[in-house]
C-alpha cells in the first residue's frame, strides 16, 4: 500500500517518510488510534516505503520489484502477526499457517480498510475469540533472527498486539528493546491503554486521528457514485471511519432513522410490549444494519448533546431528526447523555463479540428507559 492510497493524514505520513530520508528511524513504533482510524494502512504503506528500491521524497515508487511484492503482501522481508481464533482441526500446522497466510493476504487486497470483525468474517471465526497466541513471540524471534533476503531491512507488523497473550507479550521483550540491525518493528493498536507498560515504553507512538470529514467526502466521491444527500447522512454517521462509510455506502438507505426514533419514544413511554417486537426486528438484521443503527444512536446522542449545550452551529442534524432532537433534548440532560453513550458502546462491544443481538438489545432498551425516565 502506497501513502498515496490513503486519504488525508499529510502531517502523519510526512514525519514517517521525513524519518527515512533522515535516517532517523525508531526501531519499534506504535501506530495508536481509535477503532476505524487508518492506522493500520498507514503502517503497511511504510513498511512498503522501507523496502522501496526507488523511493520518492514523500511515497514509495509503486513499481519497483520490492514494491510489486508488498502490494501483493508477499514481501519476503516484511512479516505480519495478527489475532487469530482457535478454528483449526488440521493436525498439519504448517499447512494451516500457509492457508491462513493466504487468507491474510486476500484480505489485505480486498479489504484495505477493514477491521477486525472482517477479518474474522473472512476466515470463518466470527464465533470464535481472536487472539495473538503465547507461541508467536517464539516464532517472532525465529523469523528476525534470519538475515533480510532482499531488502536492507526486516520488518515485523503486529496487528492488535493488545489481544496478545500476556506470554506472548512478554515474550517479545527482549526483542522489542534490542532488536537486529536495520529491524524495525510496526505495531498497530485501537487501544494503547490496554498494552503492558513495558511494551510503551519501548516504542515510539504515531497518533492517528480519524479522518476529516473533508477526506472522507473526497474519497467516497472519488470512489462511489452517491447522491448529494446520501453522501451527507453517510459522513454523519461515519464521523472520520472511513471503513464504515465505504460500509454505509451499501447498507439501507434511510440508515435506521425512523426504527431509531421509535426506539427511544417506546423507551420514554416504558412500552415494554413494542420494545420486545423491536428487538425481534433487530434480532432478523444482519451483523452490518445492527451495528449500523447503535452508530446511528451514537450520532444522535452527539446531536442532543449539542442541542442542550446550546451549540447549535456545529449541528448535523435536518429536518426529522432535528424535530426530534429538539424534542428529545428537553427530556434528557448531560448526565443522562453521558450515560446513554457509555450504555451503547458497552452493547457495541457485546454486539461485535457474538453475544445474542435480541438480548443485546432488550437489555439496552431496559436500562435506556429507566435512564430517560426513571
Amino acid at each position: 500500500m502506497t501513502f498515496s492510497s490513503i486519504p488525508g493524514l499529510e502531517e502523519v505520513k510526512n514525519k514517517l517518510t521525513a524519518s527515512v530520508q533522515s535516517n532517523h528511524i525508531a526501531h519499534a513504533l506504535l501506530f495508536a488510534g481509535k477503532s476505524g482510524s487508518l492506522s493500520f494502512p498507514l503502517a503497511l504503506a511504510f513498511a512498503q516505503y522501507l523496502h522501496c528500491t526507488n523511493k520518492n521524497e514523500n511515497d514509495a515508487c509503486g513499481t519497483c520489484p520490492s514494491c510489486s511484492k508488498s502490494l501483493k503482501y508477499i514481501h519476503p522481508d516484511t512479516h505480519f502477526v495478527f489475532p487469530l481464533g482457535n478454528i483449526s482441526n488440521d493436525k498439519d500446522e504448517e499447512r494451516f499457517r500457509a492457508e491462513i497466510l493466504k487468507t491474510w493476504r486476500s484480505f489485505l487486497i480486498d479489504q484495505p480498510f477493514g477491521n477486525l470483525a472482517q477479518w474474522m468474517a473472512a476466515y470463518d471465526g466470527e464465533d470464535k475469540q481472536a487472539l495473538i497466541a503465547r507461541e508467536e513471540s517464539r516464532k517472532i524471534v525465529q523469523a528476525l533472527s534470519l538475515k533480510p533476503f532482499e531488502s536492507s531491512n526486516k520488518v515485523m507488523i503486529i496487528w492488535l498486539p493488545e489481544l496478545m497473550h500476556p506470554s506472548a507479550a512478554n515474550g517479545i521483550l527482549k526483542i522489542l528493546e534490542e532488536p537486529p540491525p536495520q529491524t524495525f518493528f510496526l505495531l498497530v493498536t485501537n487501544a494503547a491503554e490496554q498494552l503492558l507498560p513495558t511494551i510503551l515504553s519501548r516504542t515510539q507512538i504515531v497518533h492517528v486521528p480519524l479522518l476529516d470529514d473533508e477526506d472522507v467526502e473526497i474519497y467516497l466521491k472519488k470512489n462511489f457514485s452517491l447522491a448529494d444527500e446520501q453522501r451527507q447522512e453517510i459522513l454523519q454517521m461515519a464521523e472520520g471511519d472511513l471503513n464504515f462509510a465505504i460500509q454505509l455506502t451499501s447498507a439501507e438507505e434511510d440508515h435506521h432513522q425512523q426504527r431509531f426514533i421509535d426506539w427511544m419514544r417506546s423507551c420514554f413511554k416504558k412500552d415494554y410490549i413494542k420494545l420486545l417486537g423491536l428487538a425481534d426486528e433487530f434480532h432478523e438484521l444482519d451483523k452490518l444494519a445492527q451495528r449500523n443503527l447503535f452508530h446511528y444512536a451514537l450520532s444522535m446522542m452527539r446531536e442532543a448533546l449539542i442541542q442542550v449545550s446550546n451549540a447549535n452551529s456545529i449541528s448535523r442534524a435536518k429536518g426529522a431528526e432535528e424535530k426530534f432532537i429538539k424534542d428529545f433534548s428537553k427530556i434528557v440532560s448531560l448526565p443522562k447523555i453521558e450515560n446513554f453513550n457509555k450504555l451503547i458502546n458497552e452493547a457495541t462491544y457485546h454486539l461485535e463479540r457474538n453475544g445474542s443481538a435480541k438480548m443485546i438489545f432488550m437489555d439496552l432498551s431496559l436500562q435506556l428507559s429507566k435512564t430517560i425516565n426513571p
